[in-house]
């Protein structure tokens, strides 16, 4: 069947007796140009093992087997396992595993099933769990990069720039572990049922080396998230809400001025190098 033709995949889904759950946040494309478009932009070849998150009804999931040595396909639906069964026949190359994938063990289904081949992530990721999804991927530690169709709200956020609306200790996170790119928005029309939002294809590269030199990676991403702990506050105020326990408000602001900042300063306006070395600067005046 054509996995994008909307009449097919009504005929299809009647046949199944399968029902939208907006709960799992399912919208199925229908524009063919879409799938091929993000398949293309994983890069995927013979050598790759994709792990495709919720795969509907295949339409990625083709387009990922013609071009991939192997995919790999988590669906938390059972009820689309059976449609899977039929529309993905053809493939010899396709597996798909019922399972959530975010109480799945990554990296062993990656030595599992993609065991020989350099591990990708693309998928149509269910609106509901991006970012869940996409911090237990970075926390893998498995895969060479991610490519995903996302909220074009969350794709802004991910490549935000310091001192923008959209950035935050997402972004801070995300460009620590990846270079994230948007690469091409997807309308509503492209979807059924259509979602109310405008989506868009983020590819991210996973770092081989973080671009800031941090010695506690918990301790780095505690103070980021501290430091958009109050937005609208100036730095020493967001990290008192984070270390007011451990530190006077007078330790902070000679943290924040050794570190070369204002204390005056927000947090949205800091680069992961300010991060860095603010990090540093706290870490020196903690109580042992």
């Amino acid at each position: 069947m054509e996995h994008c033709d909307f009449a097919a995949i009504e005929a299809l889904l009647r046949r199944h007796g399968f029902h939208f759950s907006k709960s799992m946040g399912q919208n199925f494309l229908i524009d063919a140009s879409v799938p091929a478009a993000i398949a293309e932009a994983s890069e995927a070849g013979e050598g790759n093992g994709v792990l495709e998150i919720g795969p509907g009804i295949g339409a990625l999931s083709h387009e990922l087997c013609r071009r991939a040595g192997r995919v790999v396909a988590v669906e938390l639906d059972k009820a689309l396992l059976p449609i899977l069964d039929e529309t993905m026949a053809n493939f010899d190359n396709f597996e798909v595993v019922s399972a959530d994938i975010l109480k799945t063990d990554i990296p062993a289904l990656v030595r599992e099933k993609l065991a020989g081949l350099t591990p990708i992530v693309c998928a149509n990721l269910p609106y509901n769990i991006t970012t869940p999804a996409i911090t237990a991927l970075l926390e893998s530690r498995c895969f060479e990069s991610i490519t995903v169709l996302v909220q074009k709200e969350v794709a802004e956020r991910l490549c935000a720039a310091p001192g923008t609306a959209a950035y935050g200790a997402f972004s801070v996170y995300m460009q620590y572990h990846t270079a994230p790119r948007l690469l091409f928005e997807v309308g509503r029309e492209c979807f059924q049922p259509q979602p109310k939002v405008t989506s868009a294809v983020l590819r991210a590269e996973v770092r081989k080396t973080p671009p800031v030199a941090v010695e506690d990676e918990k301790f780095f991403f505690r103070v980021v998230y501290a430091a958009f702990a109050l937005r609208r506050k100036t730095i020493v105020n967001s990290l008192m809400t984070g270390f007011g326990s451990r530190l006077t408000k007078e330790q902070v602001t000679e943290a924040v001025v050794s570190a070369g900042l204002a204390p005056t300063v927000r947090g949205e306006k800091l680069g992961l190098e300010e991060f860095a070395r603010l990090t540093r600067a706290l870490a020196e005046r903690l109580p042992a």
